[in-house]
Formats: C-alpha cells, structure tokens, sequence
C-alpha cells in the first residue's frame, strides 16, 4: 500500500485516530496510577532517580514551552513550515515526557509538597488546574497533530477546523505546561517535600501528584 493511500484513509479517519490515541494515553496514565498489574511493568525506582526524572522532565516541558510558543509565533506570521517543524517537536518532546512520567510514578512515587499555608494552597490550585488541563488538553492535541499530519496546507485552511482547535490546544496545552513548571520550583527548590514510595502513594492523592 502506497504512502499516499495510507495518508489518504487516515485523512478520512481522524476523528477515529484521535479517540483512539486519546485512549491509549488515557490508559497509560490511567494505568499506572489504578492497575498494579500495569504498575508492576516497571521498574522500582530510588528517590534519587525520582529527582533526576523530575528534573527531566521540567526541562523538557520547558523546551516544550519553547517550542509551542515559536509554533504559535510563526503561524501567526504565516511561516507554514516552521510551524508545522515546531508543533511535531512538540508533540516529540510530549512522547518524551510521558517515556518518563510513567515510569517515575509507577515504580518511583509521589513527593509531597512541605510549606506555609498560603504557598500550600496556591501549589494546590495550580497542580489541580495543570491537571485538569492536562486531561482535557489530550483530544483537542491529538486532533490537531493528525489534521496536521494527515492534510495539505490548503485542506487545513479551507476544509477542517485545524486552525480553531489548534488555537484551543495550544492555550490549554502551554498555560498547563507552564503551569506544571512552576509547581516544580515549588515543590523542588523554593520549599521542601516529603516523598511516599510508589506503593504508599497510590492511596495519597493520587489525582494530584508532584511534578
């Protein structure tokens, strides 16, 4: 089968592309926090290897930040190219993430933020809505990366909702990567945190885990 008909059946499918790696990443994430059977795919991991992996991982959601707001820039200025260089970049550095998130939760564990009241609170709320971000930003990201992937420029400008839900993904996706930054300062380097090993930390909040 030529290149150009596998583009062309999943051009007519992506819709049923986007929810079908929606539930694949819903899965993944999902799995490791609720299924010990899928938790125990991974390794134990040291709370030295924890704090490596998170600070991984804030550098490359910072890279990400990076990338998607030159994505941003360059469609605005109309530069089709880099933009389309830029956001697949982004979605790499996203596959890079999640290549470490899962294995740092599942066979790691959880730190737990150790501070005044008022910062508690505050890394609560912005940890709660880069989740939430997080979780509602995946479909909307999977649609416009295979629109983009799977049509011409011309077929995005005059024959999809690329550049709407793009608009969409890209807020949701770099206020929470922003967001998920800035909670890592917070718990790594501002102030202090206790860690709870993978086993005790499934029953901790397990909606609301440290970057």
């Amino acid at each position: 089968m030529s290149t150009a008909t596998l583009r062309d059946r999943a051009r007519d499918r992506a819709g049923a592309i986007t929810l079908l790696l929606t539930a694949v990443g819903y899965g993944a994430v999902g799995g490791v926090f609720l299924v010990p059977d899928f938790q125990a795919l991974f390794p134990t991991l040291t709370k030295a290897t924890v704090d490596l992996l998170a600070h991984a991982i804030a550098a490359v959601n910072t890279i990400t930040v990076c990338t998607l707001s030159l994505g941003w820039y360059w469609i605005r200025n109309d530069e089709v190219k880099k933009h389309a260089a830029a956001m697949t970049t982004s979605f790499a550095l996203i596959l890079l993430f999640l290549g470490m998130y899962l294995p740092k939760v599942a066979g790691g564990g959880t730190k737990l933020f150790v501070g005044p009241d008022p910062a508690y609170y505050a890394y609560l709320v912005m940890l709660a809505v880069h989740i939430v971000l997080s979780v509602v930003s995946v479909p909307v990201v999977l649609y416009a990366i295979v629109l983009g992937l799977t049509h011409t420029e011309r077929e995005l400008r005059n024959q999809t909702p690329h550049r709407r839900v793009g608009r969409i993904a890209a807020s949701a996706w770099l206020l929470s990567l922003v967001l998920g930054v800035v909670t890592y300062l917070l718990l790594n380097h501002v102030y202090d945190s206790t860690f709870e090993a993978a086993e005790a930390a499934a029953v901790l909040l397990p909606a609301l885990p440290g970057p």
